[in-house]
C-alpha cells in the first residue's frame, strides 16, 4: 500500500497494585500506599524518560526509533521481508495493520463514513478527503490556470499537467505516470494479479471499477439513465452510445 510504510506502535503500561497480607495496622497500610505510590511515579518517569529518548537507531538509513519493535517494523523497508499474506489473493505486506486494511477490498467493507452524506470509505484518508467537497473550501490556486483545489496534494497533482512531469517510472517498460496510483494499477499487467473478486463468480479483476461494473451483470442494476428518454442502462459507455445513436442531432 502506500510507498515506505508507517507504522504507529500501541505501548500499554500494566501497573499492579501490590496488597499487603495479614495487615497488623492501619499505619502499616498506609506506609504501603505511600511507597506503592512512589513508586509508580518513579516508574512513569522511567517511562517519560525513554520516551524522549531515541535508542534504536537503523543501520541502513540512520533513522532513530524510541521502541525496538519499531526498528524491527522500520527494517522491513530495507530487508524486503513481508510476513503478512492474504489468504485471498496471495498479496504480502511489511506490517499486519496493512492486511487488515486491506482484507476490506474483500469482504466491501468500508467502515468510515461521511456524517454529511452518508457515503462510506476503506480508509479514513479518503473520507478525509471526501469531506472537502462539503466545506467547497477550495484555498489552492493554479498559478497558471487559476483553477482551485481544496487539498495542497490535488494542486500539486494538477500542476503536472502543465509541466508534462511524469515521476513515476514502471520497471517493467518505462512507461511513466502522473500519480503513484496509476502505476500501481498499471504494474497490475506485468505481475497479473487481480486483487478484485466477483462475489457471484469466481471472475476477478485487476481494478475495483471494472469489478462492480462486472457485478451488474448478476444484479441487473442500471445505474446510468438517459434524460431525454428514461431508458436506463449498466454501463456509462452504452449510455453514451445510446445518446449518440439517438439523440445527439
Amino acid at each position: 500500500m502506500r510507498d515506505p510504510e508507517h507504522c504507529r506502535m500501541k505501548h500499554t503500561e500494566e501497573q499492579r497494585d501490590v496488597m499487603l497480607e495479614n495487615e497488623e495496622s492501619e499505619e502499616e497500610e498506609k506506609h504501603h500506599h505511600v511507597k506503592t505510590n512512589d513508586n509508580i511515579h518513579s516508574q512513569n518517569e522511567s517511562i517519560s524518560l525513554q520516551r524522549d529518548k531515541k535508542c534504536y537507531t537503523c543501520s541502513q538509513c540512520g533513522k532513530s526509533f524510541t521502541w525496538k519493535p519499531s526498528l524491527e517494523i522500520h527494517m522491513r523497508i530495507h530487508t524486503g521481508e513481508k510476513p503478512f499474506t492474504c489468504d485471498q489473493c496471495g498479496m504480502s505486506f511489511t506490517q499486519q495493520g496493512t492486511l487488515k486494511e486491506h482484507m476490506r477490498i474483500h469482504t466491501g467493507e468500508k467502515p468510515h463514513q461521511c456524517d454529511q452524506c452518508g457515503k462510506t470509505f476503506l480508509r479514513a484518508s479518503g473520507l478525509k478527503i471526501h469531506l472537502t467537497v462539503h466545506s467547497q473550501e477550495k484555498p489552492h490556486s493554479c498559478s497558471v490556470c487559476g483553477k482551485s483545489f481544496s487539498l495542497l496534494h490535488c494542486l500539486k497533482l494538477h500542476q503536472k499537467t502543465h509541466t508534462g512531469e511524469k515521476t513515476y517510472v514502471c520497471f517493467e517498460c518505462g512507461k511513466s505516470f502522473v500519480r503513484a496510483g496509476h502505476l500501481k494499477l498499471h504494474q497490475r499487467i506485468h505481475t497479473g494479479e487481480k486483487p478484485y473478486k466477483c462475489s457471484h463468480c469466481d471472475k476477478r479483476f485487476n481494478q475495483s471499477g471494472t469489478l462492480k461494473s462486472h457485478e451488474r451483470i448478476h444484479t441487473g442494476e442500471k445505474p446510468y439513465h438517459c434524460t431525454a428518454c428514461g431508458k436506463s442502462f449498466s454501463q456509462s459507455s452504452a449510455l453514451h452510445s445510446h445518446t449518440k445513436n439517438n439523440h445527439s442531432k
